[in-house]
């Protein structure tokens, strides 16, 4: 099977810091960097230097693992990408962020990026009032996000309202309607806009090979 369906808390201790892959348990105590920040597996009493190639290959997986997009479309991303006009390290994290299951975890519907995911493809998400079951999709200005009828009787429903109001929902999107839980995309999300610490250089020298 090409989709990892470990412990997801083994990618970030191999990445070294949080990619948030558990949604809220990664802010509490129980997260595995707060109590064991050491890769996973046998460690080596040795201190290897990373060559320039393991930087670009972490860098790599880590934006790979932390958006749940796997090599072969991350791979297809990066040559629509590398078409676009301006950088294309920025053009590539712009089109992960815009993708439809990251901006429904964005705007706070699902606890994480894997559940977002499961709710689009289950149907409980709506794209301008229709049902999307494509969570790559990438979404434009003024594209509204909601529920389904069967997405508000579901459990995640009741969930995502526990959790609002508790998490800050980013400039370039908007909660249009609180109530129904319904938001909406204002703007493109600029490089400063994105959270993560990544150095999208090396991964466009690492396909630029």
């Amino acid at each position: 099977m090409a989709r990892y369906t470990g412990p997801v808390c083994r990618i970030c201790r191999r990445a070294g810091e949080k990619l948030m892959l558990k949604g809220d348990r990664c802010s509490g105590p129980k997260c595995a960097i707060e109590r064991r920040n050491q890769p996973p597996g046998q460690r080596s009493p040795r201190r290897r230097k990373v060559s320039d190639y393991g930087i670009q290959v972490k860098e790599k997986q880590k934006v790979r693992k932390t958006y749940g997009v796997l090599e072969r479309q991350f791979r297809k991303m990066f040559r629509e990408a590398n078409r676009r006009p301006g950088a294309t390290g920025d053009n590539l994290l712009r089109m992960l962020e815009l993708r439809l299951d990251n901006v429904v975890y964005r705007l706070g519907l699902a606890e994480s990026r894997a559940q977002a995911r499961q709710l689009v493809r289950h149907g409980h998400v709506t794209l301008n009032g229709r049902r999307a079951d494509i969570p790559s999709i990438e979404t434009k200005v003024g594209d509204k996000i909601g529920w389904t009828e069967r997405g508000r009787k579901s459990k995640f429903y009741e969930m995502s309202r526990t959790w609002q109001g508790s998490r800050q929902v980013p400039g370039w999107l908007n909660m249009s309607d609180p109530a129904q839980l319904e938001g909406e995309l204002t703007a493109v999300p600029a490089r400063e806009d994105i959270d993560m610490r990544v150095d999208e250089n090396a991964i466009v020298e690492y396909y630029s090979r």
